[in-house]
C-alpha cells in the first residue's frame, strides 16, 4: 500500500479538531485530508464540474467516516464508495457518536469494514486512532 493518506469526513468541527489533534500527537507522517461533509468526501474522491477527483493510485489507505451529517449522510457517502470501482476496496470506517444497533447493522450491509464509536475522553480517542493506525500498517514518525 503505498499512499497513506486518511480521509477524515465529519461535519463536526469540534470532532474533527479533536481527530486531527490525534493524529498530530501521534505524529502521523503521511496526509489527513479533511471533508467537511459528503459532499465534499464524495467531491475528492469523484471529482465534480472540471474536476475527476483524485486518481486511483492517489485514493486513501482509509477513510474514516461520519454518519450523521447534512447534505449527504455517511449511509449514502458509503453506498457510493462501494458502488464505483475506483473506491470499491478503500477500507472504511464508521466513525461516529451513534451507538444505534440499526446503524451499525447498516453499516455492515452497506459495506463498511468496521464501526468505531467515537470515545469522548481524548486519551482514549488517542488510542482508538493510535489502533486504527496499526492495524492499517500506516505510519507513525516516533512514539508519542
Amino acid at each position: 500500500m503505498k499512499n497513506k493518506k486518511i480521509l477524515l469526513v465529519d461535519d463536526n468541527q469540534a470532532d474533527l479538531a479533536l481527530a486531527t489533534r490525534a493524529f498530530s500527537k501521534l505524529n502521523f507522517s503521511k496526509e489527513l485530508i479533511v471533508a467537511n461533509d459528503g459532499v465534499e468526501a464524495l467531491a475528492y474522491l469523484f471529482g465534480n464540474n472540471d474536476n475527476n477527483g483524485c486518481a486511483p493510485e492517489d485514493l486513501p489507505a482509509l477513510i474514516l467516516l461520519d454518519l450523521k451529517m447534512p447534505r449527504i449522510n455517511g449511509f449514502e457517502v458509503l453506498r457510493e464508495i462501494r458502488a464505483a470501482d475506483k473506491t470499491r476496496l478503500v477500507p472504511v470506517v464508521i466513525f461516529t457518536s451513534s451507538g444505534e444497533e440499526r446503524d451499525i447493522i447498516a453499516s455492515h450491509k452497506l459495506g463498511a469494514n468496521n464501526y468505531i464509536q467515537k470515545p469522548v475522553k481524548f486519551s482514549d480517542f488517542i488510542e482508538v486512532i493510535r489502533q486504527l493506525v496499526f492495524s492499517m500498517n500506516l505510519q507513525l514518525t516516533s512514539a508519542p
